[in-house]
């Protein structure tokens, strides 16, 4: 136990104070097995019908990616949700195929000290996409919602002002031209924990835990609390959420991707190629699971 991450602490917290329930659901499923029985699918999908309908989509984003170039238009994808979710490998899917200089992955650390004298929002701006460009935040400004709420790291007068602005702030970048996409990415507490036991165990993975990770095992309620209610405050009509349903991660990056390329106008797209949305697991945020 002492060559793992944190002394072990997540395999601890699973036999220890994991709930009865979620520590029965991840010892009784199989490697295939959705243990969240809420989610609409009960097994993943195959891997065989996955690569068929990535490989398309990420040829469509190709093409997209062409048309942005050609027409100087600026995207950004935020990705927000639960840890373990998929953020990273989802944005991972995205950028496959993409020419890499103009496509680029914000994920900012902590404040600087100077940075933390600054207006909030400021360090997220000076990462905004150039004519051209496709930016994913790996994470965002929207820390200030629930992680900074959560454990506590900014006051309740700093968050209160953050979703005073945040509605007007991404009108101007809507207004300004920007193809904004905010993308929340909701996992299922059984789930969740299994994939941190995987990161735990596996030397590959372990470098993805932070103190973060362990500490916010044991305030599931608070994160669903800060995250309803931020859903609720800035789900608005210029930048709406896309609540995705990550259980199952291929069917997640699928349906992230088909949301974003299905909004854009780019030129030579396959409609037949890019499938449609499953509304069961990918729309707004009436379908988030707390």
């Amino acid at each position: 136990m002492t060559d793992l991450p944190f002394d072990g602490a997540i395999s601890a917290f699973f036999e220890n104070d994991a709930p009865k329930s979620v520590r029965n659901a991840i010892k009784r499923a199989d490697k295939n097995d959705i243990i969240n029985p809420d989610y609409p699918y009960s097994e993943f999908m195959p891997r065989k019908a996955y690569d068929k309908e990535i490989e398309l989509l990420q040829i469509e984003l190709v093409k997209m990616q062409s048309w942005a170039r050609e027409t100087n238009a600026r995207i950004a994808v935020v990705f927000e949700g639960r840890d373990a979710a998929g953020k990273g490998g989802t944005i991972k899917r995205f950028r496959e195929y993409l020419n890499p200089r103009g496509a680029r992955v914000v994920a900012l650390s902590k404040p600087t000290e100077t940075e933390a004298t600054q207006w909030y929002l400021q360090r997220y701006i000076d990462h905004l996409p150039a004519g051209g460009e496709i930016v994913f935040y790996d994470r965002s400004w929207y820390n200030r919602g629930v992680v900074e709420h959560v454990f506590g790291f900014c006051t309740e007068a700093q968050r209160e002002h953050f979703f005073s602005q945040v509605p007007d702030f991404e009108k101007m970048l809507v207004d300004e031209g920007i193809h904004l996409f905010k993308l929340w990415l909701n996992v299922g507490r059984a789930e969740q924990l299994r994939r941190f036991l995987d990161r735990e165990r596996d030397p590959l993975k372990q470098w993805k835990l932070s103190w973060i990770d362990v500490e916010g095992l044991k305030k599931w309620d608070a994160y669903s609390a800060a995250i309803q209610e931020t859903l609720v405050r800035t789900h608005t009509p210029h930048a709406p959420w896309t609540v995705i349903r990550s259980d199952d991660k291929r069917r997640a990056r699928l349906n992230a991707i088909r949301r974003v390329l299905h909004a854009l106008p780019y030129t030579h797209k396959n409609e037949k190629a890019l499938g449609s949305i499953d509304a069961a697991i990918c729309d707004s945020p009436d379908i988030w699971d707390s």
